[in-house]
């Protein structure tokens, strides 16, 4: 397999995945993924109450919120002090919307879960670090919950994960980090639930179309990455003495 100049790793290689847990004393869940040099801090906030829309119906829910400290990135950049960009919103619901799907709300009860995803450091795929180290800290607030005796363990169905794929000069590559998602082809997020469930997917054709075979072999590398995820999400999570297993 070739290397990828110049980090040395394989196309179908991940980055160097870490995940530090409980670094935040008073979120109910919370844990700082590095994905190579992108490092964002997840935390999970409980909240006895729902919104409006939801009063009522005995279920729960689950919203995020996304933000890139400063200088986060090459230059520094304003803060989001009175209106949050379009850029943000839209990956403020993805990220809601993957990790709502590890949850089973109706057995919740009437309370909220508010995942803040803060970028410390960026260096491509913030969201799909975002997804994936949120659900970290969202099962360590589920534990919490389950410990209290306030929802069942049921109520987390599995975990989830998200990745970047594209395609570079015809090959298929796996967790772009910033100059390879500038340069890219193709750009595409898959985000997915357990071992083999799509829970959304990203794409677009950056530079150059694509075919069914090429989606083809971005997909299969997306699941082969999220399955790698998924064990090192569940060991994280195993290390904290959770009693939330899943196989």
């Amino acid at each position: 397999m070739s290397e990828r100049n110049p980090t040395g790793r394989g196309p179908l290689d991940l980055r160097p995945i870490t995940f530090e847990t409980q670094v935040n004393r008073y979120a109910e869940g919370s844990v700082l993924i590095r994905a190579g040099h992108t490092h964002v801090l997840c935390t999970a906030s409980v909240e006895e109450s729902v919104p409006g829309w939801l009063k009522g119906q005995g279920k729960g829910w689950i919203t995020a919120e996304y933000s890139m400290l400063p200088r986060a990135t090459h230059t520094r950049s304003k803060r989001d002090r009175e209106k949050v960009s379009g850029r943000t919103q839209e990956i403020q619901r993805l990220i809601g919307r993957a990790l709502r799907s590890m949850i089973d709300l109706s057995k919740l009860g009437e309370r909220s879960i508010m995942i803040d995803c803060d970028v410390l450091q960026a260096d491509g795929g913030t969201r799909t670090a975002s997804i994936t180290g949120g659900c970290v800290a969202l099962s360590l607030a589920l534990e919490k919950l389950v410990q209290a005796g306030k929802i069942p363990a049921t109520a987390w169905i599995d975990t989830v994960a998200a990745i970047s794929i594209g395609i570079q000069a015809g090959k298929v590559l796996v967790d772009l980090d910033y100059d390879e998602d500038s340069s890219a082809d193709v750009d595409m997020n898959f985000v997915v639930k357990g071992k083999d469930q799509f829970v959304e997917v990203q794409g677009t054709a950056e530079r150059k179309t694509f075919s069914q075979s090429e989606m083809d072999q971005m997909a299969k590398a997306a699941f082969l990455a999220t399955s790698k995820l998924r064990e090192l999400q569940l060991e994280a999570i195993r290390k904290t003495g959770s009693s939330l297993i899943l196989s």
